[in-house]
């Protein structure tokens, strides 16, 4: 076994175990399939690099990413997978990212709005999943809309249709799936950010993200983060092919 691969061993694995928390609210990266097993890329990340280290994986689930963060502090994870945020910083660290995706805002076909600036105004209602990347973004860049927090990212689509709101923001692929079947509705070209897809320790691991960066470049290299996107439907030009500081 490598040497770095030793080094992550010893400071990610718990009882000979892997454990790995998966946010299954951005079907972007992690889904579970009718037959009830995991796939997505942060899944076959995972997986990979439990077999690299010899070891057994243990997922653990949640339905929002904000859930994967609360979990850091019960200790209910080794590794996880999450967009990169300053706030979060604050007590995981991140490698450089993997996958990265456009935050956007889904609105009623005859809504005025054509721009996301467009968003930024007194009255308008934005829905956001609670504690998601971009929830955590507009908290800090809005300056005149209102956030309303639904529980997950899918919950947010729900309540802007459901409470009538101006919009609701989220990862633009699953936003454009529901605009697919729901004709009522539209995506906005642009973004209000680019999310960026990193794995994350907890920050007292800190010492492992260098490992981790070993670990990620061969698995961009081998061409196990395109093939994993491409089996689970999604596009491969989202994979970040150059780590970004």
């Amino acid at each position: 076994m490598h040497e770095y691969l030793e080094t992550l061993r010893r400071q990610l694995t718990t009882d000979n175990r892997l454990r790995a928390a998966i946010n299954l609210g951005n079907p972007v990266l992690a889904q579970r399939k009718d037959t009830g097993e995991l796939g997505g890329v942060s899944v076959a990340l995972a997986q990979h690099l439990a077999e690299l280290l010899q070891v057994e994986i243990e997922f653990v689930v949640h339905d929002a990413a904000g859930k994967v963060v609360t979990a850091r502090d019960s200790n209910q994870w080794d590794l996880a997978f999450l967009a990169r945020d300053p706030l979060r910083a604050e007590t995981i660290a991140f490698t450089s990212p993997y996958v990265i995706i456009e935050g956007t805002y889904l609105v009623a076909r005859d809504a005025p709005f054509q721009t996301v600036s467009e968003l930024d105004a007194e009255g308008v209602n934005i829905a956001v999943g609670q504690g998601a990347a971009y929830d955590l973004y507009l908290s800090r860049t809005l300056q005149h809309a209102s956030i309303v927090r639904a529980p997950t990212s899918a919950d947010a689509v729900h309540w802007k249709v459901e409470r009538q709101l101006d919009a609701a923001a989220g990862v633009r692929q699953p936003l454009e799936h529901y605009c697919a079947n729901h004709p009522g509705y539209r995506v906005l070209p642009g973004s209000f950010t680019r999310i960026e897809q990193a794995m994350a320790v907890p920050s007292d691991r800190a010492d492992a993200i260098a490992p981790l960066e070993r670990f990620l470049q061969e698995a961009r290299q081998s061409g196990l983060i395109h093939e994993a996107l491409q089996h689970s439907g999604q596009n491969p030009a989202i994979a970040a092919v150059n780590p970004i500081a």
